[in-house]
C-alpha cells in the first residue's frame, strides 16, 4: 500500500511562488508510478494539474498553468516536486498527488481513476 504526503502549501501574495512536495510515507519507491497533480478549489470541479513517469522523467503540464507551473522528480528521494511561480488567486485550492502505474491521458480528466491519493495541501494565494 502506497502512501502519499504532500507538503508545501501555504499562504503565499499574488505573483509569489511556492513548492509543493510529494512523497511517500515509508520511502516507498515511486520508480514504476506516474506521479499526477490534482487541485480542487472550493465549489469547484476537481482539475489534472500536471503528471510526470518516473521511469522516463516525461511530463505534463495543463494548459491552464503551462509556463508557471514545472513539475520536476527526485528518483532517489522519492519525491516529486511541483514549483509554481506567478501563482494567481485563482490557484487557490487543495493540491493533491497521486499515484498510478500508468500515465493518464491528457488533457488529465479531472475524475481519471487512481491507485493512490495523498491527503492534500492547502495553496492559498491572496493579498
Amino acid at each position: 500500500q502506497l502512501q502519499l504526503v504532500e507538503s508545501g502549501g501555504g499562504l503565499v501574495q499574488p505573483g509569489g511562488s511556492l513548492r509543493l512536495s510529494c512523497t511517500t510515507a515509508s520511502g516507498e519507491t515511486l520508480d514504476n508510478y506516474a506521479v499526477n497533480w490534482f487541485r480542487q478549489a472550493p465549489g469547484k470541479e476537481r482539475e489534472g494539474v500536471s503528471c510526470i513517469s518516473m521511469s522516463d522523467g516525461s511530463t505534463h503540464v495543463a494548459d491552464s498553468v503551462k509556463g508557471r507551473f514545472t513539475l520536476s522528480s527526485d528518483n532517489a528521494k522519492n519525491t516529486v516536486y511541483l514549483q509554481m511561480n506567478s501563482l494567481k488567486p485563482e490557484d487557490t485550492a487543495v493540491y493533491y498527488c497521486a499515484a498510478d502505474p500508468y500515465l493518464p491521458p491528457t488533457p488529465i480528466p479531472a475524475n481519471y481513476p487512481m491507485d493512490y491519493w495523498g491527503k492534500g495541501t492547502l495553496v492559498t494565494v491572496s493579498s
